[in-house]
């Protein structure tokens, strides 16, 4: 009896996967989401039956009065997951439950985590974005324009070295853009490129980074219009001429072929909840190497056309709500109405020193010596003058006793907190937050405020945040970094705002230090220019702009019958 109980637990009653609950789902026609935002057919740019584009005509400043903005972010990652974007998801719908008209607005998922380790961005369980599949490869070539862009400015440079005649006179040596590609691929960092004579071009050391990394990409994100992306295009730095000038894109001439390319993929692109609600998903920075938040006509967009918006920004929140709040939110003009920090008692357990086989097994001292990791990051996000709310997304094998740890430490530091079950529920699993967040959004009288001000000196930015946010007790430089900000200073860019490479998996720049590390130093490695986004990149500790695949890719599980089914994403 106890193997056939054994059997029918195990056949009958396994959770389906993430691809099968979205493959098992009817989709509604795009032009149906639409109407639910008030938008008629003939406004779409279709792509298939289930996805369509966004003309950036609808975007209106008048209609994003008094619209809510929530801005959804989390503890420091760990390997047991948080679920930022299930999160987001699954809070959407709750939202719509209780009669709040809202959109969920993402990031696009990049290949690079979806055949590696992380897997795809559309959320899990039955608070998921769909088409799944589509959108976690390709979707509508956003990702592939940028790279073509990219990489369009990165051949014109190669080009104008090596044409004697028409030379714009630039040092090889100083040339500091590369290529890139959406692709986890770690023999690239670093290459020659102008090997074979002559004819083939000015050899020179140079590398890859993936896409999500790009200045492009953030260009694309941080854009208001096609106009400030041709200009922004055409502010991105070179390098020096042999006469030490310094050389933009627009020296090239290389903003508006740049710029054709990515006409279509400025655009925001409409998709479904599995619940029938409208997601807008555009643009996909990482937040741990870039600044990790979708783009600003994607949330003006969501805040035109709905009362709710929706938002994530990647990692936890020292990297990609902090640069949310300090980038992007002070470029765009906007500010959300209430932040969401997402907990799980796993993640809890991990930074409580529990080793990863062991996560599930019941353990409320662990999630009470992690919780330190919690508190500094609400804690930071009252340093920035919001709202908080903690929402702890639920597993199956999470304890009562576990739970109301968590509860307890909230009520302690006064921050409203819910569990949400929107994985095994959906929206249902969210109601409670729902209520919170729509309580906190339409009573908060908090106004943001900035970690630092854009005019302030570099070092000073980067202490502010480092000290501030990560809880450093200094910060180094290392030789090359002094260099660099030299540089910046030359070229009369130390008014711009920082956007820290860091470690994700702890808020030093090392990743070993998990829970709340105190009394460590961040080391500056180098900074780099992004003058077309607008900032400056401080690259600390190990961490790599293009990353790579580990000991076994996601990819080795991803698969597609003879009738096109695919299988294995997650």
């Amino acid at each position: 009896m106890r193997d056939i109980s054994s059997r029918i637990n195990k056949n009958y009653f396994r959770m389906k996967s993430d691809i099968e609950i979205a493959q098992s789902h009817k989709l509604l026609p795009i032009t149906e989401i639409a109407q639910k935002l008030g938008l008629s057919k003939e406004v779409l740019e279709p792509y298939g039956h289930y996805k369509a584009k966004l003309p950036l005509s609808l975007i209106n400043p008048e209609k994003m009065t008094g619209k809510k903005l929530i801005l959804v972010s989390a503890i420091s990652p760990t390997p047991a997951g948080e679920g930022k974007t299930t999160i987001s998801i699954g809070l959407s719908e709750g939202l719509n439950k209780i009669g709040k008209k809202t959109t969920v607005v993402l990031r696009e998922p990049s290949l690079g985590p979806v055949f590696g380790i992380k897997g795809g961005a559309t959320g899990g369980g039955y608070a998921q974005v769909v088409p799944m599949e589509d959108i976690n490869l390709h979707f509508t070539g956003d990702f592939s324009a940028v790279e073509k862009a990219n990489n369009l400015l990165a051949a014109l440079i190669d080009n104008n070295i090596q044409n004697k005649k028409s030379t714009l006179g630039i040092d090889p040596r100083t040339v500091h853009w590369k290529r890139v590609m959406d692709m986890n691929d770690r023999s690239l960092r670093h290459i020659i490129v102008g090997l074979g004579g002559t004819t083939s071009g000015v050899p020179r050391e140079t590398g890859f980074d993936i896409t999500a990394a790009s200045e492009v990409m953030a260009i694309l994100c941080l854009s208001e219009n096609f106009e400030d992306l041709k200009n922004r295009i055409g502010n991105i730095f070179i390098g020096f001429t042999f006469d030490k000038k310094p050389v933009y894109a627009r020296d090239l001439k290389a903003q508006g072929a740049m710029a054709a390319l990515l006409k279509d993929a400025i655009k925001p692109n409409l998709v479904q909840t599995l619940e029938g609600n409208p997601a807008i998903i555009h643009g996909g920075p990482f937040a741990n190497i870039a600044q990790g938040t979708n783009s600003v006509l994607a949330t003006k967009m969501g805040l035109s056309l709905s009362d709710y918006v929706v938002t994530e920004a990647g990692f936890g929140f020292d990297l990609g709500a902090e640069k949310f709040l300090d980038i992007k939110c002070v470029s765009a003009g906007i500010e959300p109405d209430a932040a969401v920090l997402v907990a799980t008692v796993r993640a809890l357990k991990y930074h409580g020193e529990v080793p990863l086989p062991n996560i599930k097994a019941p353990n409320p001292q662990a999630v009470e010596k992690g919780l330190g990791n919690l508190e500094k990051h609400v804690e930071n996000m009252r340093k920035f003058n919001i709202c908080p709310v903690v929402a702890i997304n639920h597993f199956a094998d999470d304890t009562d006793e576990e739970i109301e740890v968590i509860k307890r430490k909230c009520k302690e530091i006064g921050v409203q907190v819910a569990v949400a079950k929107v994985h095994a529920n959906g929206g249902e699993g969210a109601v409670e937050l729902a209520k919170i967040v729509s309580q906190v959004a339409e009573s908060c009288s908090s106004k943001l405020k900035p970690l630092y001000e854009w005019g302030w000196p570099i070092e000073k930015k980067i202490e502010t945040i480092a000290k501030s946010i990560y809880g450093a007790s200094a910060i180094d430089y290392t030789p090359q970094a002094l260099t660099d900000l030299k540089k910046i200073e030359g070229l009369g860019l130390q008014h711009l705002p920082v956007c820290i490479a860091k470690t994700q998996k702890s808020l030093s720049d090392n990743p070993k230090l998990l829970g709340r590390p105190q009394d460590f130093v961040v080391t500056v490695r180098e900074i780099e220019i992004a003058a077309g986004a607008g900032f400056i990149i401080p690259i600390t500790g190990n961490i790599m702009r293009m990353p790579g695949l580990p000991e076994n890719p996601a990819a080795e599980t991803i698969d597609i019958d003879e009738k096109g089914k695919i299988t294995g994403l997650f």
